[in-house]
């Protein structure tokens, strides 16, 4: 699918690939596991981590069987590409990253107009990024990993709350009707989550 949140991009899944090595430009994936955590095919994956590599974007050395990337960091467009990225289809490793593993986390998403770009709806570029966190988080870790996100991607970032209870019948609260009647983008699922 083309992408939505981008011109720049080629498609959705080239986004959510470039994303998973661009998280942590420090980190070595496998192929295998650029492909489970950016949920495209294999074969997908396979194609277009070896056009980035072919294209310089990315290095790789094998060890065994496993081929691994990394972003490299001397390719001239770095800085122009990691920006770009982060603030397109970095919100998912990132927000991932900062929620996975919390105590008082059982489900999380993004919502809103960057939920709706993702998943194919056009609109103009998103301004910020939704967030709910369904669980028991305490107030203070919501404000301080919304500030962690807001830094690392360099787009506003809105972090809400809702009890499990509320999110599973939501009857009566029109925001989180409205919330699960609109595009979603499955941050943490609950086999996964910490609470």
């Amino acid at each position: 699918m083309p992408s939505v949140l981008t011109p720049f991009v080629r498609s959705d899944a080239v986004g959510a690939i470039l994303a998973e090595v661009f998280a942590d430009p420090q980190q070595e994936l496998t192929f295998a596991e650029v492909a489970r955590r950016a949920e495209v095919l294999p074969a997908v994956a396979h194609r277009e981590l070896g056009r980035l590599v072919d294209s310089g974007v990315l290095t790789d050395r094998r060890e065994g069987n496993n081929r691994l990337v990394r972003v490299n960091p001397d390719h001239p467009l770095y800085r122009a590409m990691s920006e770009v990225i982060a603030m397109t289809y970095g919100p998912v490793p990132v927000l991932r990253d900062l929620l996975n593993g919390l105590s008082g986390v059982k489900e999380a998403f993004i919502y809103g107009s960057w939920a709706a770009r993702r998943l194919g709806e056009t609109g103009p570029p998103p301004r910020d990024i939704d967030v709910l966190v369904v669980g028991s988080l305490d107030v203070d870790t919501l404000v301080e990993l919304q500030d962690l996100a807001r830094e690392k991607l360099r787009i506003d970032v809105n972090i809400h709350r809702a009890t499990v209870s509320a999110w599973e019948s939501p009857d009566g609260n029109p925001f989180l009707i409205n919330v699960a009647s609109r595009p979603l983008v499955r941050l943490i699922p609950p086999e996964v989550a910490g609470a």
